[in-house]
């Protein structure tokens, strides 16, 4: 019976131990959520903006007024989801106009898919920006933060800052982004630096001061086409948007490796 105690207990040690292991656990605190599965956190919960100054849209109910429309096909609401409907040619997108802000974070959750296939059809592009507000000049999108951009069938997404005259800060990233995969897309936009975030986690930072462009902006979805090609009809839909304000300090570290710097060859 001592003997057999004895092998309990120390088998018991042995279990505890490797349970306590640093090495044993990865601790949510440090999880990479890029190469993990999605999971139900994003970055306004983990990095702590959710204290202050949040504008929120749950896209249940009619469509708002605020949300103008841009292009061919359809944007409504659809089971709490904002949906863009394409057609088979030309661009459409949803503005949200409303007075821009310089600074802050937005948040999305978004998924896309193609809906039909046609013959010699092309895929679009299904993008997320911030875009000068108002009335203020677009500059062919020359001075446009990307929340996301990716083209349908591929499996890479990518973000940019560009500025005038013709800067591109950019960044990639591999994710599932085919068959209606949920993604969480974001960007900080501070006085100091603009930071990337996917599925809550920080990606890419960027301090040099060519990307820093204090100008305010506002939230625009897209389902871009080729100009004069025929496309497969898909769709985008947003489960929910979110801004915050600068207000709340961020609970964690948004130091990530810098974007790249090439030229945006479309400004005007």
């Amino acid at each position: 019976m001592r003997i057999l105690r004895s092998t309990v207990a120390a088998a018991l040690t042995g279990l505890l131990a490797l349970t306590l292991s640093p090495s044993a656990v990865t601790p949510a605190a440090v999880a990479d959520h890029v190469n993990g599965s999605p999971g139900p956190v994003h970055a306004g919960n983990t990095f702590g903006w959710y204290q202050h100054g949040v504008f929120r849209q749950e896209f249940v109910g009619p469509k708002p007024g605020f949300w103008k429309q841009t292009g061919r096909g359809v944007v409504r609401t659809q089971n709490g989801m904002l949906t863009l409907m394409s057609t088979r040619k030309g661009s459409v997108s949803a503005k949200l106009d409303l007075p821009g802000h310089t600074y802050g974070r937005w948040e999305i959750r978004m998924r896309a898919r193609r809906m039909e296939t046609v013959k010699g059809g092309r895929n679009f592009k299904v993008v997320t920006e911030l875009v000068p507000g108002g009335t203020r000049d677009q500059h062919c999108g020359g001075r446009d933060i990307g929340l996301e951009n990716f083209t349908l069938g591929t499996n890479t997404v990518k973000s940019y800052v560009h500025t005038l005259p013709n800067n591109s800060f950019r960044g990639f990233k591999g994710r599932h982004l085919r068959n209606d995969r949920w993604h969480t897309y974001g960007v900080e936009v501070a006085k100091d630096h603009i930071s990337w975030f996917v599925d809550a986690h920080v990606v890419h930072t960027e301090r040099r001061d060519a990307a820093l462009d204090p100008v305010p902006r506002q939230l625009k979805f897209e389902l871009r086409a080729l100009r004069g090609k025929t496309m497969h009809p898909s769709r985008m839909q947003m489960d929910w948007m979110r801004y915050w304000t600068m207000r709340a300090p961020n609970e964690r570290s948004v130091k990530a490796p810098a974007f790249e710097l090439s030229k945006y060859n479309g400004a005007c």
